[in-house]
């Protein structure tokens, strides 16, 4: 039976690899049932060739950002993917210094584990896939969520985060390295030990990702309480502030009157 723990990733702060991923932001992803091609591809990523281990990466991702015009937020990036065993056979180990956005949701119809970092915020979030299924997704392992938020309490944790048996922080329990842990938890699910040797050693398929286009927005919700308690709930929808906005842009251009 698999026993890491944040232990065995003490490592990851006197890595210089884990440095740089943590200053430029980063996703780390093992996903199930699917070759490096099949999941850049799924990604939606313009091949790049290979690179040797994570310097043949940053060296392809610096290379692009050296290209990208930076008079518009560009967020594409260069990721790399290679077959690594794992639990039940070979997994593909992706990873790409994207800013923390997070691996896209076409990879994770079968089993995937992904952990991220948006680079010097900081915000750390883990999510769980299995068939698709969003099963437990946090920042803070004590505020969990997804469809099975409370499955992977236990090995929380053993795997040292500081919770009680019903999943909530625990003040008596030491404390941990929280991305330490997530790569013990990310170990536990997947079977694969991610080491400095692991991605060094490694020949990336490389691709180039697009940049995702934005969500679409319907409306904005402000819900607030001052400090008497007093609350304020308003929705507007699309329509209504486009209505708003061209009724002031109207207002704005039209010819003003002038006394004499």
């Amino acid at each position: 039976m698999n026993s890491a723990t944040a232990h065995d990733y003490a490592w990851i702060r006197t890595s210089r690899v884990f440095r740089h991923a943590m200053e430029s932001g980063y996703t780390l992803t093992p996903i199930r049932g699917r070759t490096p091609g099949e999941a850049l591809r799924a990604m939606g990523a313009e091949p790049r060739g290979t690179g040797e281990g994570t310097a043949g990466l940053i060296e392809a991702d610096d290379a692009h950002r050296a290209e990208v015009d930076y008079d518009y937020w560009d967020e594409s990036y260069v990721a790399g993917a290679f077959s690594t065993p794992g639990e039940s056979g070979d997994w593909t180990l992706v990873l790409g210094f994207d800013g923390g956005l997070g691996i896209a949701s076409t990879c994770v119809e079968t089993l995937s584990v992904a952990h991220s970092t948006n680079g010097g915020k900081p915000i750390h979030l883990f999510h769980w896939f299995e068939d698709g299924e969003l099963r437990t997704t946090f920042e803070d392992p004590s505020s969990r969520d997804g469809n099975t938020p409370d499955e992977l309490v236990p090995l929380l944790r053993e795997v040292g985060f500081p919770l009680t048996s019903e999943g909530e922080h625990d003040e008596s329990a030491p404390d941990v390295d929280r991305k330490a842990a997530v790569l013990a938890l990310a170990e536990r699910l997947t079977g694969i030990r991610v080491t400095e040797s692991l991605l060094q050693g490694a020949t990336f398929e490389l691709g180039l990702v697009p940049e995702q286009p934005a969500e679409e927005w319907t409306g904005v919700v402000i819900d607030m309480t001052d400090a008497h308690g007093e609350g304020l709930h308003r929705e507007w929808t699309y329509e209504e502030i486009a209505t708003a906005s061209d009724r002031a842009r109207a207002e704005a251009e039209a010819p003003h009157e002038t006394g004499e």
